[in-house]
């Protein structure tokens, strides 16, 4: 297979071509602090580091294996080969988990358990590396691919936890959802492993550069049109106010019952100072800055909404439905022209297909189908 690909000029080029796109990517992601692919969107800092060193270890790996491209003996091949294997499961395989875990912003996950997870295959790539023999390459495939399938397992049920999270604590989620990156990066992990351990011929070799460099691409784009969700944190008052609160519910049964009085309130509260103040137009305002907003300590407002069987989510997109369903009333009433797409920008949605899934949960039919129902 190497004697075919080192007289392959064509393979050579997009091979170097790919390690620079690397090398490109990773410098961009470490010393760039605009975004160039969505100037409206601040990407988490810890995931553009986390993410510039996997696509690092792609470019070591390429400068490391790139010997092979050129005309050495066959036994440089074979520890060049072994060597490359133990640098992969050192960073290429432990950083892939780490940019997974990082993109779930929910809490910070333990990265201690990576190391674990990847300690195994770095143990018997070492003895590899001494014993200068594959030996134990096929029980190493095995233990990855049954990583991925682990680590796919695991992220279904972190995703889902994830997905409640956001709904519990933003009103708009574009720009903040993951599965579909999950969804990519798990295939593409996959491909790697399959090719790792069956792969023959330069077919393989080519199809392998031009995932390398689709995968590039897409983690720029995931990187940079993913919104920080730390950078509107509860301010120190709001914490502190929290803490109190707790702190009192344990000290005292009559702050108990005040407590109680307030929880009762939320719903009239949320009515005067959310409802009729149309706080709900607001783009992205988040449950932290609804509670600071109607002056109510936030882990009661998400009990509130807990009470009533729904989440933030669905609460502010309900009251925007209702808001586009009045303007429509409004605008057929005066026999003024318009479309659900300039409503639907109108009662606080800034994607119209965030609009249309939840104009369809909440109404039965789309809107479209709606309007001409209530047309006719």
């Amino acid at each position: 297979m190497y004697e075919q690909i080192r007289e392959d000029t064509l393979y050579i080029m997009l091979y170097a071509a790919v390690t620079a796109i690397a090398i490109i990517a990773s410098c961009y992601l470490l010393f760039r602090r605009a975004n160039a692919i969505a100037p409206d969107v601040t990407p988490p800092v810890r995931l553009r580091r986390w993410t510039a060193a996997f696509i690092a270890s792609f470019a070591l790996n390429h400068l490391w294996y790139m010997p092979i491209l050129f005309h050495i003996s066959s036994e440089d091949v074979t520890m060049i080969d072994l060597t490359g294997g133990l640098l992969d499961s050192m960073t290429l395989f432990p950083l892939a988990i780490i940019v997974l875990f990082v993109m779930l912003q929910d809490r910070q996950r333990p990265l201690w358990i990576v190391a674990i997870m990847a300690a195994p295959l770095v143990a018997g790539m070492v003895v590899c590396v001494f014993t200068r023999r594959y030996a134990l390459q096929p029980m190493g495939y095995v233990y990855f691919l049954s990583i991925c399938i682990a680590l796919i397992i695991y992220m279904v049920r972190a995703l889902r936890q994830y997905g409640r999270w956001l709904r519990d604590n933003y009103a708009d989620l574009e720009h903040k959802e993951v599965w579909q990156s999950f969804v990519v990066l798990a295939i593409i992990m996959l491909v790697f492993g399959v090719y790792a351990s069956t792969s023959e011929g330069p077919v393989y070799q080519y199809a392998m550069q031009i995932v390398i460099a689709l995968l590039i691409c897409y983690l720029l784009w995931r990187v940079e049109t993913l919104s920080d969700l730390s950078i509107q944190p509860q301010s120190d008052t709001a914490m502190r106010d929290d803490a109190e609160d707790e702190n009192d519910i344990t000290e005292n049964m009559e702050d108990n019952d005040v407590s109680l009085s307030i929880r009762n309130d939320i719903g009239p509260l949320l009515k005067k100072h959310c409802e009729e103040r149309q706080l709900y137009l607001q783009y992205d305002i988040s449950i932290s800055q609804l509670s600071q907003l109607i002056g109510i300590n936030r882990s009661y407002l998400s009990k509130h909404f807990a009470t009533q069987g729904i989440t933030y989510n669905a609460y502010i997109n309900n009251l925007r439905i209702q808001h586009f369903v009045n303007l429509y009333h409004k605008a057929a009433a005066a026999h003024q022209p318009t479309t659900a797409q300039q409503l639907a920008f109108q009662s606080g949605f800034r994607n119209y297909n965030t609009f249309s899934a939840a104009f369809k949960r909440n109404m039965g039919m789309n809107a479209t189908e709606w309007m001409l129902h209530v047309k006719s």
